[in-house]
């Protein structure tokens, strides 16, 4: 399998899809399905009569062996827990394959350090798909306030109801590592894909708990600029929402509501091929994904057990 894709327009790239959970189905498999650049060829999953289930959606081959789907490749989608994505993300990356991440990449910084090393080493393209920075109107917005200067102050929060102490859980709430990790590691990547490109990188970090799986973060930035970000998975339903604040020299600035996730996915798939084709990095690859892997380590490491 070659992972050479100077020459979009013909053969199209082949892209398989590892992973069969509800944002395979929802988001993932439709996007690539829709995506007109590239062709959506297989799915494995690690429940053989689920990923059997998907293909037949999509009409497309179903995988025994996420190798043979590999080689048959020329990029890969990702929709599995962290710690089952990134040691197939080294292999993919090994049989030559582009890497479209889910986040966050990794829950350790040698499995996400591992990954962004096997992208770099194998020569292959990595886009980690954050929501915001593909999403719109969010992406343009964020790139905008990158342009301003004379940042202050910035305050995130994501809190999601998806394990809520009220109601009906989520279509999220069937995922062990959401509810061993909780929203610091599922929704914080999130709040961080916008601040650090924003305010800068991130210098200090320090982390509390709060109620249920609440934890707030307070940030120092290489601007200079202080910002906090509150994340659960664990609000009750009147209490969740997504929210984030930027206050500088220029004024006070709101995150935009977005919607279309398979459109936004559609547009991460863009920019991993773009990557490909050029051999240009995006800023927002495996090599950040292991940043934020980092931060996080640094965040979980200060909380209670």
């Amino acid at each position: 399998m070659s992972s050479d894709l100077n020459l979009i327009g013909e053969p199209r790239p082949r892209v398989g899809l590892l992973g069969t959970g509800p944002w395979a189905h929802r988001t993932h498999a439709p996007a690539l399905a829709a995506h007109a650049g590239s062709d959506f060829v297989g799915v494995w999953g690690r429940r053989p009569e689920a990923a059997a289930e998907l293909a037949r959606v999509h009409d497309v081959k179903v995988y025994e062996d996420p190798d043979q789907l590999f080689a048959e490749c020329d990029a890969v989608a990702f929709a599995l827990p962290p710690d089952v994505q990134a040691p197939l993300a080294v292999r993919a990356a090994a049989a030559g394959c582009h890497l479209l991440l889910d986040k966050p990449v990794a829950t350790t910084v040698e499995e996400a350090g591992a990954v962004a090393d096997a992208a770099a080493r194998h020569g292959v393209a990595s886009v980690v798909f954050l929501t915001l920075r593909f999403a719109e109107p969010t992406a343009g917005w964020v790139a905008e306030q990158a342009a301003r200067s004379g940042w202050f102050t910035a305050a995130a929060h994501w809190l999601g109801a998806v394990f809520p102490p009220d109601g009906t859980p989520s279509a999220y709430a069937d995922s062990p590592w959401r509810k061993a990790k909780g929203g610091l590691w599922d929704v914080g990547p999130h709040a961080l894909s916008v601040l650090i490109p924003v305010l800068g990188e991130v210098t200090e970090v320090s982390a509390t708990r709060g109620p249920s799986d609440v934890v707030q973060l307070a940030l120092r930035h290489t601007s200079g600029a202080a910002s906090t970000a509150v994340l659960s998975l664990g609000a009750p339903h009147a209490a969740a929402g997504v929210g984030l604040q930027l206050r500088g020299a220029e004024g006070v600035y709101e995150l935009p509501g977005w919607s279309d996730v398979p459109g936004a996915y559609g547009r991460a798939l863009d920019a991993l091929l773009t990557a490909a084709r050029t051999g240009v990095p995006d800023p927002r690859g495996a090599e950040f994904g292991a940043r934020l892997t980092e931060i996080l380590a640094q965040a979980q490491a200060q909380l209670p057990g």
